[in-house]
């Protein structure tokens, strides 16, 4: 079975997590600038076999977009383009970065760890993906 990647995207930065072969368990894998997603992605995809893209949504509380949902939309467009045969879901991201800040609190993390924020978006990225994963247990 191939793996699924879930996307944490922003401006700066991009969280990815992975599961593993079988689909069943999400773990962090890297943080990415935005401007070398593409060809990180490419180099990936070279040696694994991707079934899913799996990007986060951002909603507000009222379940309106997020002001964020006007960039990724165009990186959506160029990912569907540049591998169209990998299919793209999205699924609702509301307080991934809390909640990724607090599991981290609760690892244990010393707080100069805690504020690496390319730490955040992997550790987002993954919870993303772990809450793709359990919406869609069979």
């Amino acid at each position: 079975m191939a793996r699924i990647l879930g996307l944490d995207y922003g401006t700066k930065r991009i969280g990815i997590a992975v599961t593993d072969e079988l689909q069943i368990i999400a773990s962090g894998l890297t943080t990415v600038t935005t401007k070398k997603i593409f060809s990180f992605l490419t180099e990936y995809l070279k040696k694994e076999d991707v079934a899913l893209f799996v990007v986060g949504e951002p909603k507000q509380m009222n379940n309106t977009e997020s002001e964020s949902e006007q960039f990724i939309k165009p990186f959506i467009l160029k990912l569907s383009q540049t591998f169209p045969k990998i299919p793209i879901k999205r699924i609702d991201e509301r307080f991934t970065s809390k909640i990724a800040s607090q599991s981290m609190l609760d690892s244990g993390l010393k707080k100069k760890h805690r504020q690496n924020k390319a730490l955040i978006d992997e550790v987002s990225a993954t919870i993303i993906l772990q809450s793709f994963l359990q919406q869609n247990e069979k």
